[in-house]
Parts: C-alpha cells; structure tokens; sequence
C-alpha cells in the first residue's frame, strides 16, 4: 500500500494519552466541525476518507479544524468507492489527513500521496500494528477499542503540531471526547467480565475485533471466514457447515451485518432465527441519524449484551 507523506503509525509519541473509564459513501464529501468554543488559531484543514473515523476526528478538532469526510454515508462501499476531481482537490489543501488503511481505503492514500505529499498521514490500521496491510488482515479497526484510543491520541497530537496556538484548546476537546467515550469503555468491560468464552459466528469479519476485545470465541466456519473475507460465494460444502452449526445451536449468538446484500447471508439469518440462536445486527459505517460514534458503539455493543444475556 502507498505509504503518503508522513505516514503516523505504530511507533507515534503518544503525548497526549487518553484518559478513560473502566463498507459507504456519499455524492459529497462531508465538512463539519464541532462544537468547542471560539478557536484560537486558525482552523486546521483535515480530510478523513470514512465516516467511521470523520465523526470521532470532528469531536477532537472543534471549531479548530475543518473536517471534510469523503465517504459520508452508507451508500457507496469504501472498497469500490472512485473519487471524483473534487475528491482530488480536497487533498490539496488538507493540512492533515487520517485514513483507515489496509487495503480499506488505497484511493485515499493514493490521492494524499498524488495531492498532498507533504501533509502528514494518520493510518488506524498502521497504529494498531496489525496484519492487515495484507490481503489476509481486517481492516475493521475502528472496531478496535485500543485503536480507537490510538487514533485519538495521534490526532490530538499532529493537530496541536499544526496549530501550536490551539494546544490547549485540543487538549481540552482530547479529554471531552475520552468523558463522552466513557459509556463505550464501561460496556465492553462488562462483556469482557460477563460474556468471555462465549461464542459466536458471524456473516462477515467486520464485528471479529469487537468480538476479541470482548472475549468472545470466533466459530465462523473456517471455509466461509475465507470465502467472505475475499468477497466471495462460500462453497455449498462451507455453506453448510454454517448451517448446520446455528442447526444444532453450536454458537451463543449470529452477528449480521446488515449493509450485506445477498441470498447467502439471508439464508443464515433464516437459520439462525429457525434454531433460536439470537442474531445482533451491526453495521460497518456510521448508521444515518446517529449522532456520534460512541452512541453507534453503546447501541450495538447494548444489543450484544440482550442478545447474550449478560449485564451491559
């Protein structure tokens, strides 16, 4: 994968670490800033290519950045999304950029490295240290707790590089956005304490970082975890297996993606439902009408707690 600028990975200095409790996109890139009070500098110009990372980049910023999101909405997957010229021209005037990586979103970083050369790259899948700069990882990472925690940090500290006049102005947005994850942290450590060693299998990876951080055993068919991590039909053989595991109630819970089109998928919710194996629905970009990444999480992560039984 390109590497664009100054690609901020696994060994960025932390200086401001946070503090905390216990596939889309859209005909137009997505600007916003949130609120935060008066800026004392100049607002720094940031792109984020997904909305699963504009949202959280926005809280941190304030008012003293101006966030554009490329793919703002559930109606384009990342994967097959083609920027346009105006997508392009964003990139040159970004003063900071944050993509996924991981083979997620290669338009993003080949548009920084062509656009923006010298604007400093924040990558979630480089920071989270995992394999998934290959075609075998899970770019899923903002399902990552511990990445989330990265990313914020990362971005807080460039932010305050650029803008050194605002330091404590993002400082003081860094720990709002730690208070307002709190709920998030607290929730997972109860699964983590209530549900570990149960299991599950799922329609797709998109939920597997979530599951591990939670302490849930992945059972997903090996056969089907290839075929759909590869965007693939599963074999009947592979098919079947799956079946005849939530058949014989051989999991706690099903988790379905619910932006996944198609028979197959249909198929294993029917048997899930058909064998009274609870189905949690989760999505893999921001839902519309949800007001901040951390409700996204609380709301799904709430469901999994129902669905298992457990205190959430």
């Amino acid at each position: 994968m390109v590497k664009p600028g100054r690609v901020l990975a696994a060994g960025f200095a932390v200086v401001l670490p946070l503090a905390l409790a216990a596939c889309s996109g859209g005909d137009q890139p997505s600007p916003s800033a949130a609120p935060g009070g008066d800026c004392p500098a100049d607002p720094v110009s940031v792109v984020v290519s997904v909305d699963q990372w504009g949202g959280i980049v926005s809280e941190l910023g304030g008012q003293c950045a101006t966030v554009s999101t490329v793919v703002a909405s559930s109606a384009v997957d990342p994967h097959d999304f083609e920027p346009a010229p105006k997508d392009a021209a964003l990139f040159e005037d970004a003063q900071l950029i944050v993509v996924n990586g991981g083979h997620y979103d290669e338009w993003a970083s080949k548009l920084a490295a062509g656009s923006a050369p010298d604007a400093p790259v924040i990558d979630a899948v480089a920071l989270s240290g995992a394999a998934a700069h290959t075609d075998e990882g899970n770019p899923h990472v903002w399902y990552n707790p511990a990445v989330v925690t990265a990313v914020a940090d990362a971005v807080t500290a460039e932010l305050g590089r650029l803008a050194p006049d605002a330091t404590d102005y993002f400082a003081e947005r860094h720990a709002e956005f730690g208070d307002s994850l709190a709920p998030y942290h607290q929730i997972v450590g109860s699964l983590r304490a209530t549900a570990g060693g149960k299991t599950y299998a799922a329609t797709e990876s998109v939920f597997d970082e979530m599951a591990a951080a939670v302490g849930l055993v992945n059972r997903t068919p090996p056969g089907y975890q290839a075929a759909a991590s590869h965007e693939s039909d599963p074999s009947p053989a592979d098919l079947d297996a799956f079946l005849r595991l939530l058949g014989d109630r051989g999991v706690d819970v099903l988790i379905y993606n619910v932006q996944t089109e198609g028979s197959v998928p249909q198929q294993i919710r029917a048997a899930a439902e058909q064998a009274g194996v609870p189905v949690v629905d989760v999505t893999e970009s921001v839902p519309p009408g949800t007001t901040s990444f951390e409700t996204w999480q609380v709301d799904q992560l709430s469901a999994l707690a129902e669905a298992l039984g457990v205190g959430g």
